[in-house]
């Protein structure tokens, strides 16, 4: 099964976000959706989007205005993981059945279609027992910070203009 690119962002920006926290819980200083987006190699509007649902479910705190971002909730690190992609992906099914291409045997009670489900449903059965900061953890050196890449991300600084 092959998660779509929503449901897919929306597990990597709550993980980045968590790593962030946990290497620096003291300081919860939001990060840049843009920061965010480059981290990711994913488009600004598509990490916007997710970002804008993660947050109207309470999973992100998002902080408007010049030194705004986001930074990951308590709620969202306490997140089941099979929970997540189930809203993530939506009711969506592995197979289209009655799409462009459609099977002809759509209209009928076709057996793979029930046994797709049921396997997707097991898939996110799996994962319901695992919390994004289970994966926070358990990714080697990412909540310690001693990743290869840039994670843990920075907040972003800014300085004072000088007055004359």
């Amino acid at each position: 099964m092959q998660l779509t690119t929503f449901a897919d962002l929306g597990l990597r920006v709550l993980m980045v976000l968590g790593a962030t926290q946990a290497v620096d819980a003291a300081d919860r200083s939001p990060v840049r959706i843009q920061d965010l987006a480059d981290q990711l190699n994913a488009s600004r509007n598509h990490v916007a989007k997710v970002v804008n649902v993660l947050a109207s479910d309470g999973l992100l705190e998002s902080i408007r205005g010049r030194h705004g971002g986001v930074h990951i909730t308590e709620q969202g690190m306490h997140a089941s993981v099979g929970a997540l992609l189930r809203q993530l992906e939506g009711n969506r099914e592995v197979v289209d059945c009655e799409g462009a291409l459609q099977c002809p045997l759509a209209r009928h009670d076709c057996a793979l279609r029930h046994r797709l489900a049921a396997a997707q449903e097991a898939f996110f059965a799996t994962l319901d027992g695992d919390t994004v900061g289970d994966l926070v953890s358990a990714t080697k050196g990412l909540a310690a910070g001693a990743s290869d890449g840039p994670v843990p991300l920075a907040a972003p600084t800014f300085k004072a203009k000088p007055t004359s």
